[in-house]
């Protein structure tokens, strides 16, 4: 596999995409007339590296840094093989000095283009608008296998909740199978701790998604210790995880326990939020904090941490 630089690649098709992710670029992108400040859409150029933004629609969080070392080396060497992707954006009167560019594809290229000290990088525009812009960095990170699958998972999630798109409809745009979206879907429905087993490579996705047989978090929490502490198989897991789901009796509704019930509120009478609480056997449980936005979590934070906590 070629590196994400494009290494190895003796024509560069910036404007294409392998035929076997979906329906290819241009049906994502609509035919529109072309203003004539637009006369290089599709067209390579060269851009100052300093004239473009980050893509906020990036669906990546994580970047190796090992990785990120190896590209940035490739691309003093080199130079950037492979132009990025991106959007021009509106004329700003209070910023003379050229267009500016919002990038669409190819952050890690950008990041290293700026640790190798490029002033230029070449870059082909683009037309697009928010649910493009996504779909065009999931599509390129599904292709270069970048993203982890919890990354994979949200970009989805945004896809559906906050563009509209049907399950069938981003399996046809990423080159999915409707399963697999439906199936990367779920793993949203995982514990946090588990979640962070499978960023981390603690545990592959087959036993992640026999871990979603339990649906109690504390359920999945014990069984996920388990199959670090014995390294247990996906086969195995799922067998684990059967016994356990199957062996539950129903629960009935629990009686409150006034100590908890008492906790419980005066945090949320300290901290000025919600509060839950939940205990499992054995003792061990979950206290969750509830916040509704930025604000409330500094509130949150002022409270809990000390002043220089956060530096």
């Amino acid at each position: 596999m070629a590196d994400s630089n494009g290494q190895g690649q003796t024509t560069p098709r910036p404007a294409d995409v392998p035929r076997g992710l979906g329906r290819g670029l241009s049906a994502l992108i609509p035919d529109t007339p072309v203003e004539p400040r637009q006369a290089a859409l599709g067209a390579v150029h060269e851009a100052p590296i300093d004239s473009i933004t980050p893509n906020p629609e990036q669906p990546r969080s994580a970047f190796d840094d090992e990785a990120l070392e190896e590209l940035t080396a490739s691309v003093r060497e080199h130079g950037v093989i492979q132009p990025l992707l991106v959007t021009e954006l509106p004329e700003d009167p209070s910023s003379p000095g050229g267009p500016r560019y919002q990038l669409i594809a190819g952050e890690r290229r950008l990041r290293a283009a700026q640790a190798a000290g490029l002033v230029r990088v070449p870059v082909t525009v683009r037309e697009s608008v928010p649910r493009e812009q996504l779909v065009l960095a999931l599509i390129e990170n599904v292709q270069r296998e970048d993203l982890n699958p919890l990354e994979e998972s949200r970009a989805y999630r945004r896809l559906v909740d906050d563009y509209g798109l049907t399950q069938q409809q981003v399996a046809e745009r990423v080159g999915r199978s409707r399963a697999s979206v439906t199936n990367r879907l779920r793993l949203l429905e995982l514990s946090p701790p588990v979640q962070h087993a499978l960023v981390e490579g603690a545990i592959s996705e087959g036993h992640a998604r026999a871990l979603l047989a339990l649906r109690d978090p504390v359920d999945q929490v014990e069984a996920l210790e388990r199959v670090q502490r014995e390294g247990l198989s996906v086969r195995d897991t799922e067998r684990l995880a059967k016994r356990l789901a199957g062996g539950r009796t129903p629960r009935r509704p629990a009686t409150p326990d006034p100590n908890v019930e008492a906790v419980v509120e005066a945090l949320r009478r300290e901290l000025g939020t919600k509060v839950t609480m939940r205990r499992g056997s054995r003792g061990r449980g979950t206290l969750t904090i509830h916040f509704g936005g930025d604000e409330e979590l500094n509130g949150v934070l002022d409270r809990l941490l000390p002043e220089d906590a956060l530096g």
